[in-house]
């Protein structure tokens, strides 16, 4: 879903709450397919950092991470885009210990500071596999008086079907709601993860809604039913993104939802911090029937809403698609607001081939200099402006993503992707 990407010169100012009623904050969980480790697909990062860029979401919940070095280099990535970003501490899997001890798939928040703090973390252990506890303070204008708190908690349930692995994730699940059980009703709590389950009738998703638990958590989506191998839901599909071996991960095709995020059910209707409807996504996911089996970057899975570009960056990081979700808060964010006046753009899309079209809305000083870097922060090239329309040569860049800036006048990055 890439749109053509305005830069605007910003003039710093705050917002009177009067103009500003609501809030809205974006979610997404994504199981990022064993990073760093998993090598099999070249410069993944430049995949994830498409997709991060293209959402920019204030709360990025993570499963299959290996190690500390991939938790820091999202985090680069991400800092690249907002200087805000800041990440949990990250933590080795405890629940195995007694087991095999694998500590390769972790859980992990990356989060805006300007928007949330993180208050503490804690390890929920199971018989396989962590759940991580992520408290949260909305940063608003009143949070010293009437503070808002969201529980964050991220999963990864035990994969494959039958039984046994079925029985596995139903004591997963009843170890989570013992957890919850002291909890508030009126607690905000977001339960995102890989949850590998077939069907909404089993146990540990019963689990989850059993309204005789003290946190209920509901379906944003409200698709709840048999998604497995089941066209009737490809709506909210999240796996298999591949079709192909070669790639790591799964090559099943498109035809299971595995990807959750749900929330307490408090939530619904809380005025302080509620979901907002209708805004549950599967990102990259186009709704389109033919996709069904198929691999998200094929002709099959092409819609209005996810490009070819966005979907084939999904197909080549993970095997999996994101999940998204909004919220929205009647308090107003403590953070500055900014009024906007469009001063450059691009002309046309942002994915070129030989050349890179420019309009400078209000021109600008004749002199002033553009500069190009590469996604590695590298001055690649400088373009003097002479007048309202500058052409900038891309075909002899080598395919990948580009931001344009200045030093001689203050814009956010304007992002360019070169695909010849």
């Amino acid at each position: 879903m890439i749109k053509n990407l305005y830069v605007l010169v910003c003039t710093c100012m705050f917002l009177c709450p009067a103009l500003n009623a609501q809030e809205n904050l974006k979610l997404m969980f994504y199981n990022v397919l064993n990073y760093p480790l998993e090598d099999a697909v070249p410069n993944r990062l430049d995949d994830l950092q498409l997709v991060l860029d293209d959402y920019r979401p204030d709360l990025f919940m993570v499963c299959e991470l290996n190690n500390e070095n991939g938790a820091n280099s999202i985090l680069n990535v991400m800092q690249f885009l907002n200087p805000n970003y800041e990440r949990a501490v990250f933590e080795l899997n405890t629940s195995d210990d007694n087991l095999s001890d694998q500590n390769d798939l972790q859980q992990l928040i990356f989060y805006d500071s300007s928007k949330f703090s993180l208050e503490s973390q804690t390890i929920v252990t199971t018989i396989f596999r962590d759940f991580n506890h992520y408290q949260l303070t909305l940063n608003t204008v009143e949070q010293a008086t009437n503070p808002i708190s969201l529980d964050v908690i991220v999963c990864h349930l035990k994969a494959s079907s039958g039984p046994d692995n079925e029985a596995d994730r139903f004591q997963m699940v009843q170890d989570l709601t013992a957890y919850l059980d002291p909890f508030p009703v009126n607690s905000n709590i977001v339960l995102a993860g890989d949850f590998n389950m077939y069907t909404s009738q089993e146990a540990g998703f019963q689990e989850l809604i059993n309204t005789n638990n003290t946190i209920i958590f509901e379906d944003p989506a409200d698709r709840i039913g048999d998604w497995h191998t089941n066209p009737d839901f490809i709506d909210v599909m999240t796996q298999s993104t591949r079709t192909q071996t070669g790639f790591g991960g799964s090559t099943g095709g498109f035809d299971d939802r595995f990807d959750f995020i749900m929330t307490s059910e408090f939530m619904a209707n809380n005025t302080q911090l509620s979901y907002v409807s209708n805004s549950y996504d599967v990102y990259g996911n186009n709704e389109n029937q033919d996709c069904f089996n198929r691999s998200i970057n094929s002709n099959d899975c092409a819609g209005s809403d996810f490009s070819f570009t966005i979907r084939d960056a999904l197909h080549n990081f993970s095997d999996h698609l994101p999940v998204t979700l909004e919220l929205q808060t009647n308090q107003v964010l403590s953070v500055n607001a900014f009024q906007t006046v469009k001063q450059i753009a691009i002309i046309g899309s942002n994915i070129v081939d030989d050349n890179l079209n420019i309009s400078i809305l209000n021109r600008l000083e004749n002199g002033t200099s553009l500069m190009v870097f590469n996604n590695l922060g590298q001055l690649i090239k400088t373009i003097n402006v002479n007048n309202a329309l500058v052409s900038i040569d891309t075909s002899n860049l080598n395919e990948g993503i580009y931001y344009l800036t200045s030093s001689e006048f203050q814009f956010q990055p304007l992002k360019f992707v070169v695909a010849h």
